[in-house]
């Protein structure tokens, strides 16, 4: 192929082309400070500089320099990466400038199918950039992007090297079209999406098999680095079209196991022929372990084709040569030996069930030799624990929603899963004890450490664990003691060596946790009354073995075993505490067997032969709950024999012993530490558990010796992180919440309650006027911060949080102010005291209701005025920041401010024209701080931190909803700032943030639209007000293009997007329409213009229907039939506008 060059890439006079090859050293000399150089200065003049070539109007003439005379492969690249950044500009270059563009890329390749295969790769990309953003552009009735299809298969029929480079061309633009550009509206995506998938991707699927059949009918010679590289891009390039995007869901790959592949209907032959699924098995067999992954890629979105595609009669054929396949691969194991066969088989095993029901899976022939495989498969698998550990969540998936499947199964067929999950669950505890021996003495890395994995596996094997669950209790019954043994062996033994501790240890952990896990599987698993009893068994060594451990506190420790214990308390918790208490409180009359409901209960449960009559009881007859109360009663039977525990009160004072013992020995090991501060949490959560809670002597304890003499963790010592002191707000959570259960109105409960946040107070005061340790004072005031946060956030009625305030002020809250202007440029301490700021204004439950004579709502605006302008004006003093700094130093800090100063407008415990009525300025400075803070911050910012834009458009709610005098008498240029951030608001895929950003509107366009309906009326307001209302009409007449701006983006987001919020956006749409009908009808007029002759009047006809009964007021009737006709409006306009293909899409945006 010869290279073309026209209006794009054109040759020049030998004059410019000398003076270009002036500029080829310094171009690169920038390739090589971009992409090989290790000095970080010169690489980011080197992006400054490429940034200036994209904007340069010699860019186009410099790529074709860099391409054909440049000396390295990095010139080339350089070249790529302009031409990919010039042609995804917004403002698009002229439809026969990318022409050119596409043509000449595809030359070059052509002419040089030896380059790099990055270059390659890169020049690909702009090609099918050009032709994803061109598809719909049309030239002398073609759409001219869609030949690329057309070239591709010229090179399909030229050398290898032309071959590999078309079927790249094919995967790239097949991966292009599933990519979402968020940068541009999403509606354009689906609509060139579907268009390609409705088209052209079938065809390439179709070609791409054909291509593997002919790789398969000829011996493969895989020595042979070109014929492997073809096979591989195909391969990709099947996997990209069955990963495609068909719906337009954009599923989060994340969520891996519930995928379901969409397959298109026109699709299905391709699907029923059994050569297909035969392809891929046999190209598996055949290739490379590099290669037959690809291919079983390929089998993992088989398997997870829709199950609609296929009638009955066809799924199961279909399941049958899969399952035939699945047999094949595990009686031929050796490619599953290399990790990446291993991985993706893994997952192919899952989705078979993913996709198939049990009752499906059994009636194939061969499901009980392949049931019989996959089970020594995953026991062989469980065993080689450190070979490819993260594959063992797909295969723990697979067996627990086939286990979790038989109760449900209806086929006569036997699923034989009772006679292999017990040895999948035996497999996987004897393996895990079984590693601890390696683990230890070739000091690997232990899979404990590993949390969030080792928790992963343990829910997944509590439903296997259940099944034929007498086997499983045997045996970790028959472990628990073995290994409990040799631990007291080795503790009263002189001469035992530390590793062999360290082994029995880390075995005792897994055990911990296991037996944790099954406990906490009778939530997912039908269970009998043995069952609770064998709970019983397996929680009484527990329990007994916490008892041993805690004697031997402080001088002997194991995180792990802790960490382990922890998590088999939470089980209990959850299975046989918190939700069963409701019913336990009646369990004391049956826990005595003489008790004649134990006996009633008894022969109710033991009665088989004779029919039992009828009997009507009263409501509160706890005998009409006899089956779950017995269950409880079957769990602490043994219990009761062995511990002494007979109930759930007894098993609360061992929680909170357990708890108590733990924040005093374990102070310095923070996972300890905060999860038992979690498991605290969890407890007292709920009224009844509280209740009981408060009655034990280590709750009375806390909640009367908080200190770090008792509880270390509370310390301020340099030995903790200030990191670490996160916990404490956790532990006073639930220290308040154990505090009001009998607190009341006693204040002096409070106050005792209190005494050790007075003391540390009072010192930081002092140190404060004496001004030394001030590292120590900051410390402290984190830690009092953290305390404080926690205990408000408990407070949820006005007596206690009254109490609360009264203790903080006038003596406290200032001492705060003064930290935050001390350390105003350290996020550890400020970010504590805004917290707690921010927890102090949430009126939640009305706890800020005061009473009408208290003035405390109005003392506690002041004092979060003075700490949010104290630390808005100190916080602008840091000046720039760089990039990693800006969020943690400045930006997080303000969020804060915005989060404090929006619940506090919101709340409406603060009459705020009190303070302009007595000349009092803290509503002012706050509102600006506000608006200092604000403008230091840009608009990409906003944006892009989550949590900033989730505190300021809130606020900004609020501020247009009950002080537009403050909106109105804003400063020209802040309130551009203002309406500006609102317009790009409004565009965001965070519904939170544009549902605020369309109420602000709403608001602003409602006090505009009134004060233009009274002008020329006789004013019944004040002049003042008239005065605001003037103001801003002034603004919006000086610039008209803002509300037009976002009446357009409105209008787009109705027509094209994916509304999610639609109610919303219909508020403020009506009042911009009422206020520049011209410019609605300029928009009407486009979108109408922009369809072929046919569609122009069914468009017609849709905006008619929506102004349809719609008055010239935004009273709220009006505004409810505005929004019902906006509903009908996007259905009508949605399916007129589905396009038969010939729509040019780039001129249905409105806001181009």
């Amino acid at each position: 192929m010869k290279a073309v060059y026209t209006t794009a890439l054109k040759k020049h006079d030998s004059r410019t082309q000398a003076r270009y090859r002036e500029s080829l050293a310094e171009l690169e000399v920038l390739c090589t400070h971009l992409y090989v150089g290790t000095d970080l200065t010169e690489r980011i003049e080197a992006e400054k500089a490429l940034l200036e070539l994209i904007d340069s109007p010699e860019c186009l003439s410099k790529c074709q320099l860099l391409l054909e005379q440049g000396t390295t492969s990095y010139a080339q690249l350089l070249a790529a990466t302009c031409l990919s950044k010039l042609v995804t500009r917004i403002n698009p270059l002229p439809v026969e400038q990318r022409i050119d563009i596409r043509n000449y890329i595809l030359n070059y390749v052509a002419s040089q199918p030896k380059l790099a295969p990055f270059v390659i790769q890169a020049l690909i990309q702009v090609i099918a950039k050009l032709t994803k953003l061109g598809w719909f552009e049309v030239q002398k009735d073609e759409f001219v992007f869609r030949e690329i299809l057309a070239d591709v298969k010229k090179f399909l029929q030229g050398t290898v090297e032309h071959c590999i480079i078309g079927v790249i061309i094919l995967s790239e633009l097949t991966q292009e079209m599933n990519l979402v550009d968020y940068s541009r509206p999403s509606a354009k995506h689906r609509k060139v999406a579907t268009s390609f998938r409705d088209t052209s991707l079938k065809d390439i699927l179709v070609l791409a098999c054909s291509l593997l059949k002919q790789v398969l009918a000829k011996p493969l010679n895989l020595q042979d680095q070109d014929q492997q590289s073809l096979v591989t891009q195909v391969l990709k390039l099947v996997l990209s079209c069955l990963s495609f995007d068909f719906l337009g869901s954009s599923a989060d790959e994340s969520a891996d196991d519930l995928c379901t592949v969409q397959i298109p209907t026109t699709w299905r032959a391709i699907f029923l022929e059994p050569e297909t699924l035969d392809l891929f098995f046999n190209l598996y067999h055949s290739l490379p372990p590099l290669l037959s992954q690809l291919a079983l890629s390929c089998l993992v979105q088989f398997a997870s084709t829709r199950r609609s595609l296929f009638s009955s009669p066809e799924r199961a054929k279909y399941l049958r040569n899969l399952i035939k396949g699945v047999k094949r691969i595990l009686e031929n194991p050796q490619g599953l030996s290399d990790p990446g066969n291993y991985h993706e088989f893994c997952r192919f095993l899952a989705r078979l069930k993913t996709n198939y029901q049990l009752g499906e899976l059994v009636l194939v022939k061969e499901y009980a030799e392949v049931i019989g495989l996959i089970a020594n498969f995953t026991i062989t698998s469980l065993q080689h624990w450190e070979f490819a550990p993260n594959s063992v969540h797909y295969l723990l998936t697979l067996w627990q929603r086939m286990v979790a499947s038989v109760p449900f199964v209806k086929s006569a067929e036997p699923h034989l899963l009772d006679t292999y999950a017990p040895e999948i669950t035996k497999a996987f505890i004897t393996s895990r004890l079984e590693s601890v021996a390696i683990v230890v003495r070739d000091n690997l890395e232990d899979p404990l450490d590993d949390t969030a994995t080792v928790f992963q596996q343990l829910e997944q094997l509590c439903t296997v664990s259940r099944c034929e669950y007498e086997k499983t209790c045997t045996l970790l019954v028959q472990l628990f003691d073995q290994n409990a043994q040799n631990y007291q062996k080795l503790l009263h033994s002189a001469s035992g060596l530390p590793i062999d501790m360290a082994i029995q240890e880390g075995r005792l952990a897994w055990l911990i946790y296991l037996v944790g896990t099954v406990v906490g599987g009778r939530l997912t698993y039908t269970s009998t009354d043995e069952h609770d009893a064998m709970d019983g068994e397996l929680s009484c060594r527990v329990f007994q073995l916490i008892s041993l451990m805690d004697t031997r506190l402080p001088r002997r420790t194991n995180e792990k075993i802790e960490l382990a214990v922890l998590w088999f308390l939470d089980q209990f918790r959850k299975t046989y505490v918190g939700d069963q208490l409701q019913r336990t409180s009646k369990m004391q009359i049956l826990m005595s067997p003489q008790s004649s409901l134990f006996v009633k209960l008894r022969r109710t449960t033991t009665a088989t032969t004779t029919p039992a009559k009828k009997v009507v009881r009263p409501k509160n007859d706890v005998s009409r709950v006899p089956e779950k109360a017995w269950k409880i009663v079957k769990v602490y039977a043994r219990m009761s024999e062995v511990l002494g525990i007979t109930d759930d009160n007894h098993v609360l004072e061992t929680f909170m012993t357990k708890i108590v013992t733990n924040l005093k020995y374990w102070g310095r090991c923070e996972p300890v530490i905060s999860r038992t501060l979690q498991f605290l949490s969890d407890l007292s959560v709920g009224y009844i558990l509280l209740k009981k809670l408060v009655k034990i002597d280590a709750v009375k304890f806390m909640l009367k010796n908080h200190t770090s003499d008792h509880f270390p963790f509370l310390g301020i010592s340099d030995t903790y992180s200030v990191g670490d002191f996160r916990c404490r707000t956790t532990f006073y959570t639930a220290l308040t919440r154990l505090l009001m259960v009998d607190l009341g109105e006693d204040e002096d409960e409070f106050e005792n309650f209190m005494l050790p946040l007075t003391v540390s107070f009072e010192t930081v005061l002092q140190i404060f006027n004496n001004n030394f340790k001030q590292e120590e004072v900051k410390r402290m005031l984190i830690g009092l911060a953290r305390d404080l946060r926690g205990i408000a956030f408990a407070l949820n009625t006005k007596t206690s949080y009254t109490m609360l305030f009264d203790w903080m002020y006038p003596a406290y809250l200032p001492v705060l102010q003064r930290a935050i202007e001390r350390w105003y440029g350290e996020p550890a301490c400020t970010t504590p005291i805004l917290k707690l700021l921010a927890e102090l204004m949430q009126n939640r439950s009305q706890r800020l209701n005061f009473d009408v004579s208290s003035p405390n709502g109005i003392l506690l605006f002041r004092e979060a005025s003075k700490m949010i302008c104290t630390y808005g004006n100190q916080i602008l003093s840091l000046g720039s920041l760089s990039k990693d700094e800006i969020y943690p130093m400045k930006l997080k800090g303000i969020s804060i401010c915005y989060s404090a100063l929006k619940s506090a407008l919101c709340g409406n415990y603060v009459s705020f024209g009190v303070f302009k009525l007595y000349g009092d300025n803290h509503f002012d400075n706050v509102l600006q701080a506000f608006v200092k803070m604000l403008l230091s911050v840009s608009h990409s910012d906003l944006l892009q931190y989550r949590k900033l834009s989730q505190s300021y458009y809130p606020l900004l709610e609020c501020l247009t909803q009950d002080h537009m005098s403050f909106i109105t008498n804003l400063e020209p240029p802040v309130l551009l700032y203002v309406l500006t951030s609102l317009s790009e608001g409004l565009t965001t895929l965070d519904t939170v943030v544009s549902s605020s950003c369309c109420t602000s509107l709403d608001y602003m366009v409602t006090y505009l639209f009134k004060h233009i309906a009274k002008e020329g009326k006789k004013p019944l307001r004040s002049r003042e007000a008239m005065q605001a209302g003037q103001r801003l009409l002034h603004f919006m007449q000086q610039n008209p293009d803002i509300l037009q701006q976002m009446m357009s983006v409105l209008m787009n987001t109705i027509v094209f997007e994916d509304c999610r919020n639609q109610w919303s956006v219909s508020r403020p749409l009506l009042g911009l329409i009422l206020l520049n009908e011209k410019y609605f009808n300029e928009l009407r007029a486009s979108l109408i213009n922009s369809q072929p002759l046919p569609k122009q009047e069914v468009l017609a006809q849709c905006f008619r229907n929506l102004m349809e009964g719609v008055e010239q007021n935004l009273s709220v009737k009006n505004r409810d039939r505005f929004t019902q006709n906006l509903s009908v409006f996007r259905r009508d306009v949605a399916e007129a506008l589905r396009s038969d293909g010939h729509t040019d899409l780039c001129n249905l945006d409105m806001m181009s």
